[in-house]
């Protein structure tokens, strides 16, 4: 029963996915006003001050956002989403609105099958979406938003899979079933998804191959940070369940860092990642 269920779902997704017009689910319709606001060639602070305040619970993540460690080095704070914005850029509200769809959705009823998976999903989640800002900035020295922006969204696909699966309780009901549905579409799912709101194709690309094993002799592009940010991530918080997935293999850490080094990062990162938890509400 519930393999046919499982194929079912994942045939609803693959419809919705490929047609012309996508019906996007409801907890991403915030993400979506602002992917469509982001467009806009003469979209500026003002316009956007205006979307966002329109959405409280948004518009007090982004100020909050403004206001931490990570991004808020002067202690000069600010209490106006106008200001926030400012100082954080307009492309990172994008970044919070999917915070807060993510957030909406693991609070609504319709997840309360999965409220242990939610709960440490959300956790890694935002674990690793610090640590690929640390790792941007320190080691790639690259775009830090952008890497931020694609640790919060690297397992959207876990998150949609779930909003899906909430209305097959057949699945929700076989751990196992569902553990696998999880693990092994994902991936894909996600950058199914990512790809119709329309993403750049370095997130795309990097979300798609955040789990396939490889060797990375130096941390250069994005796919290489969150790859190695999900690896470090999974040794303090995964989402995954033992009694039902082997987990990841982290091994690889040891083979590109020694032990002082990987020591480091996780110390010198351990602020931020506290910093951007609070700020993005996790």
């Amino acid at each position: 029963m519930s393999n046919a269920s499982t194929f079912k779902i994942l045939e609803d997704i693959a419809r919705d996915l490929s047609g012309d017009h996508i019906s996007f689910p409801t907890f991403l319709d915030i993400t979506f006003q602002v992917r469509s606001a982001l467009k806009d060639e003469n979209l500026n602070v003002e316009k956007l001050s205006q979307l966002v305040s329109a959405e409280p619970l948004m518009s007090a993540k982004i100020i909050r956002m403004a206001n931490s460690v990570a991004l808020n080095p002067s202690g000069r704070e600010v209490a106006d989403v106008r200001s926030a914005i400012v100082r954080i850029g307009m492309e990172a509200v994008r970044t919070v609105s999917f915070a807060v769809a993510m957030e909406q959705l693991l609070k609504s009823k319709q997840m309360q099958p999965f409220e242990g998976i939610s709960q440490r999903l959300w956790e890694h989640t935002a674990h690793v979406a610090a640590l690929c800002r640390v790792l941007a900035r320190k080691i790639a020295r690259s775009n830090g938003d952008e890497a931020m922006f694609a640790g919060l969204v690297h397992d959207i696909g876990v998150f949609y899979l779930m909003s899906r699966a909430a209305g097959f309780p057949e699945v929700t009901a076989d751990k196992p079933a569902l553990y696998d549905l999880l693990v092994n579409w994902h991936d894909s799912i996600g950058h199914a998804l990512l790809s119709a709101l329309g993403l750049p194709e370095s997130v795309l690309v990097a979300v798609q191959e955040h789990e396939n094993d490889r060797e990375i002799v130096e941390i250069k592009t994005l796919p290489d940070v969150l790859y190695v940010a999900n690896k470090i991530a999974n040794r303090v918080c995964s989402w995954r369940d033992p009694e039902f997935d082997s987990g990841v293999d982290t091994s690889m850490l040891e083979a590109f860092f020694d032990a002082e080094t990987l020591a480091e990062i996780i110390d010198e990162s351990e602020e931020e990642v506290h910093s951007l938890k609070a700020a993005l509400g996790a």
